[in-house]
């Protein structure tokens, strides 16, 4: 783990999923303490990737922080997915069973921390995340050794 991953145990973290038809061809892009992260996941619709997209997000932040430190650390979730935000705040049904199922997943995960706000950023402050989504689409492998491939 490196040695100062967040600030005042508190774990910004920007996420991203799209894809090119929807549904298409799709890939996930996150952020986790200023390290990032990407990933092609196959052909499903936006909103699935951006689902997944947080998952992989906040199973990364387990992972760096491990067990004991993620149940110290406050997470601050930032996206460009209104529907995201405002489904895990509570004011947005979900109808679809196929986010229903990502929705419990990530509801659960985020008991594995002292807490999690998500909000809803602008495009334009979401851009490495949408960068990381980019890249796994277009197929090419980040290119800072600060900017890791999920495998």
């Amino acid at each position: 783990m490196p040695e100062k991953l967040f600030a005042d145990e508190i774990l910004v973290i920007y996420t991203d999923g799209g894809s090119r038809g929807n549904p298409g061809p799709a890939a996930i892009g996150f952020v986790v303490g200023g390290r990032k992260y990407g990933e092609a996941i196959g052909h499903t619709t936006n909103n699935v990737a951006e689902y997944r997209a947080v998952i992989s997000a906040l199973k990364k932040a387990k992972q760096l922080l491990g067990k004991s430190v993620a149940k110290k650390t406050a997470l601050d979730i930032r996206m460009d997915s209104k529907l995201i935000v405002e489904q895990m705040n509570g004011r947005y049904k979900i109808l679809e069973p196929d986010l229903q199922t990502l929705f419990l997943e990530l509801w659960n995960m985020k008991q594995d921390f002292k807490s999690a706000h998500f909000s809803h950023v602008p495009r334009a402050e979401n851009k490495d995340a949408d960068a990381m989504v980019n890249q796994a689409l277009d197929g090419h492998r980040p290119a800072s050794e600060n900017e890791q491939t999920l495998l």
